[in-house]
C-alpha cells in the first residue's frame, strides 16, 4: 500500500477551527494506568447522568463543569482512555514529539466527533482563558502550525521521519539538533526509537488530529487532579487541588515554522511574544551584562525537556536580576508574562505576584547570540521558582529555517508539587 493512501486511510477530522490534514495516532491507553475504583465511579456516573456544562460556575468549579460535560459525550471506550489515575508516570508522560499516544496519555482529538470536539474546546478554554494572548489563543495556533506541517510533509518527496529531536540538554556542538533524518534515541518510556510517518503504530505524524487529553484523577472540586493535554510542541500540564491550580507546570511549547500566512491572508506567530519579550529583554543589557550573562555552554534544544523533571542545575548562572535597572527588572517580568498566561487570568496574576517577590535573586543567562534567530541562539530565566528557556534549532521539516523549542517550569510547582524527583 502506498504511504499517501495509508495516509488517507488513516486521516482524521481536524480539531474545531484548525484547517489542514491531521493524522491521528490511535494507541491510547496503552501503557498507562487506569483509573481507580473511585474514578471508575466518576466515569459511571458520566456515561448513566447528563452533565450539561454549569454556566454560572466560575474559576475552577467553570473547568471541573465543563470536564465532565465533555466526559458525558464519551462512550465508555473513551472515557477509559481519557480519565486516568494520577499517577507520577501518567503525569511525566509529555513529549515534545510527534509520537502520537506511543508517548502520551488521553484520547485523541482525531477520533472524536464534532460535539465531541466542541465539549473537549470548551474545558481547554475554560483552563486557558479566552482572548487576545492568552493560553487558549497559543494552543490553537499551535495546533494550526502542526496541519502546517502535516500539509508540507505530505507533499514532500523526502522519504525520512518527519523526527524532531527530543530534548537531549546541553551540547559542546550547537548544531547537533534535529535533522530530517534523525533518529530519536531519547524518548519517554514506550516511545518507539524509530518510525514512518503514516500515523500507524510505532510511527511519527502531524496534524491537530494527533492530540491528546487525559484527565489524570476525577475532576472535582475537592480533590487532586490534572489537566493533560499535548502533543507535537505542545505539553500543557494543570493541577488542581482543592479548588485551585496547584500548579501550571511543566509547560513545553514550540513550533515549526515560525511564522506563516493562511488561504484567508491571515499570518500567524504562535511564540512571537514569547521571543520578543526575550528580544527587548536581551537587547537592554549593556556590554558588560552581557559578558556576565553569558554561558559557557551550548545548547541544542532546552535543558529540562521531557524526561527530564527535577534536573535543575544545582548552582544558578548569568546576570543576576538585582544587578538590573529598575527598568530592566521590569522587561524581566515582561518576558516572563507570555509563558505564565497560558493558564486562567487569576493563576497567572498570582504567579506573577510571586515571581515579582523573587525578582532579586533570579538570573538571566544565555548562549550563541541573542538574536534567537541562529541554530543554538538560547536564554535561560531561572529563578527561585521559575524556569524559562528558549532555543533556536535547524528546520525539520522547513530545513532552510529555524525553529522554536521553549519550556516552563517551576523549582516548587511543577505537577502541583505531587511527586518528588531525585
Amino acid at each position: 500500500m502506498s504511504r499517501e493512501r495509508t495516509r488517507q486511510i488513516r486521516s482524521r477530522r481536524t480539531w474545531r477551527g484548525v484547517a489542514g490534514a491531521a493524522t491521528a495516532i490511535v494507541l491510547v491507553g496503552g501503557g498507562f494506568a487506569v483509573a481507580n475504583a473511585s474514578t471508575d465511579g466518576a466515569k459511571k456516573s458520566a456515561a448513566g447522568v447528563q452533565r450539561p456544562v454549569d454556566k454560572k460556575a466560575k474559576g475552577v468549579a467553570a473547568v471541573v463543569s465543563a470536564a465532565n460535560a465533555f466526559l458525558n459525550t464519551l462512550t465508555s471506550d473513551q472515557q477509559s482512555s481519557t480519565l486516568l489515575d494520577l499517577t507520577q508516570a501518567n503525569a511525566t508522560a509529555w513529549s515534545n514529539l510527534p509520537c502520537g499516544g506511543s508517548c502520551r496519555p488521553g484520547i485523541d482529538f482525531g477520533s472524536l466527533t464534532d460535539d465531541q470536539l466542541a465539549a473537549a474546546e470548551n474545558v481547554l478554554k475554560l483552563a486557558l482563558g479566552t482572548g487576545k494572548d492568552t493560553g487558549y489563543e497559543h494552543v490553537l495556533q499551535t495546533l494550526k502550525a502542526d496541519d502546517v506541517l502535516a500539509s508540507a510533509e505530505s507533499s514532500s518527496s523526502a522519504s525520512a521521519a518527519p523526527t524532531d529531536a527530543p530534548s537531549t540538554g546541553s551540547s559542546a556542538d550547537p548544531s547537533a539538533s534535529a535533522t530530517a533524518t534523525d533518529v530519536p534515541t531519547d524518548v519517554p518510556t514506550g516511545t518507539p526509537p524509530s518510525g514512518g510517518t503514516g500515523g500507524g503504530a510505532g510511527g511519527f505524524s502531524y496534524g491537530s488530529g494527533s492530540y491528546y487529553l487525559a484527565f489524570l484523577g476525577t475532576p472535582s472540586k475537592t480533590g487532586t487532579w490534572q489537566l493533560h493535554f499535548g502533543g507535537h510542541h505542545l505539553a500543557v500540564n494543570i493541577t488542581y487541588k482543592d479548588g485551585k491550580v496547584s500548579g501550571a507546570s511543566p509547560f513545553f511549547t514550540g513550533v515549526e515554522p515560525t511564522t506563516w500566512t493562511a488561504d484567508d491572508g491571515t499570518t500567524y506567530a504562535p511564540l512571537a511574544k514569547f521571543r520578543d519579550g526575550l528580544l527587548k529583554l536581551t537587547g537592554s543589557l549593556s556590554t558588560g551584562q552581557l559578558a556576565e550573562a553569558k554561558l559557557s555552554e551550548s545548547f541544542g534544544d532546552v535543558l529540562l525537556g521531557p524526561g527530564k523533571d527535577g534536573d535543575f542545575p544545582e548552582t544558578k548562572e548569568g546576570v543576576k536580576v538585582s544587578e538590573l535597572s529598575e527598568k530592566q527588572q521590569k522587561l524581566v517580568l515582561a518576558a516572563i508574562h507570555p509563558w505564565v498566561a497560558d493558564v486562567d487570568d487569576a493563576t497567572a496574576k498570582q504567579l506573577m505576584k510571586t515571581y515579582a517577590k523573587e525578582l532579586d535573586e533570579t538570573y538571566v543567562a544565555y548562549s550563541g547570540g541573542t538574536g534567537l534567530d541562529t541554530q543554538g541562539d538560547y536564554v535561560r530565566i531561572d529563578g527561585p521558582s521559575v524556569w524559562i528557556e528558549f532555543v533556536c534549532q535547524n528546520g525539520v521539516v522547513y530545513q532552510n529555517q529555524i525553529h522554536y523549542h521553549t519550556v516552563y517550569r517551576d523549582h516548587t510547582r511543577d505537577y502541583g508539587n505531587e511527586f518528588s524527583f531525585s
